[in-house]
């Protein structure tokens, strides 16, 4: 019998992913069966099931791979010598996560995958541990990243990195939820509005009058 190389055996893999994502956009994960995967994919049931056992198993895969585009995008640009402000950080991620976008492409498939992906971790435990340990990677990078901001004097030397971290991570997250809701944002126009954010000035006499110090 001849031997299958490893080119062969990954393609055939790809293969098998790439069908099920777009049932997936296309129908959601339970409105999806491993007949549509094979369908979409053109394969027969026993090339499948070669590779992955179960529906669940696609779904996992799926979902790992789309938190790790966002964990690698965010980890290539932070390791810069300098790094980049917040607004900088998301023009060049968000940017670059556009550009992989394939030709004929929707540029919000990965938001609309990844709100499907966080949905489906509150019912399946094994998912829910994938997303937790992708949270707690991208927790560890961002609070890296505050430490350097507060070694440059740009962050209050007291603050919590991790927890400076987390409120950075929930506006990533709600990028990817207004852009796979409604689209429309691009990551200039994020970035913009997070800079005024950043910088607003409140009056002493407001923060007075609500007896804060």
């Amino acid at each position: 019998m001849a031997r299958v190389s490893a080119e062969h055996l990954e393609a055939r893999r790809r293969q098998i992913l790439d069908g099920a994502r777009r049932c997936f956009l296309r129908n959601g994960f339970h409105a999806t069966s491993m007949q549509d995967v094979l369908k979409e994919s053109g394969l027969s049931a026993g090339a499948v099931y070669r590779y992955f056992r179960s529906k669940e198993e696609i779904i996992a895969a799926v979902a790992a791979e789309a938190l790790e585009t966002i964990r690698t995008s965010f980890e290539q640009v932070t390791s810069a010598q300098v790094p980049p402000t917040p607004d900088e950080l998301f023009i060049e991620v968000f940017g670059r996560l556009q550009e992989s976008v394939g030709a004929g492409e929707d540029p919000r498939e990965l938001p609309r995958l990844l709100v499907q992906v966080w949905s489906e971790g509150l019912r399946n435990p094994e998912l829910a541990e994938t997303i937790s340990d992708a949270y707690a990677q991208l927790s560890v990078q961002w609070a890296r990243l505050i430490s350097q901001y507060q070694s440059r004097g740009w962050v209050d030397p007291g603050a919590d990195t991790v927890h400076v971290a987390r409120i950075l991570i929930g506006a990533v997250q709600g990028y990817f939820v207004q852009q796979a809701l409604w689209g429309g944002i691009s990551p200039e126009e994020f970035a913009t509005g997070l800079r005024a954010l950043v910088s607003m000035s409140v009056p002493d006499d407001h923060r007075t009058a609500r007896g804060e110090r």
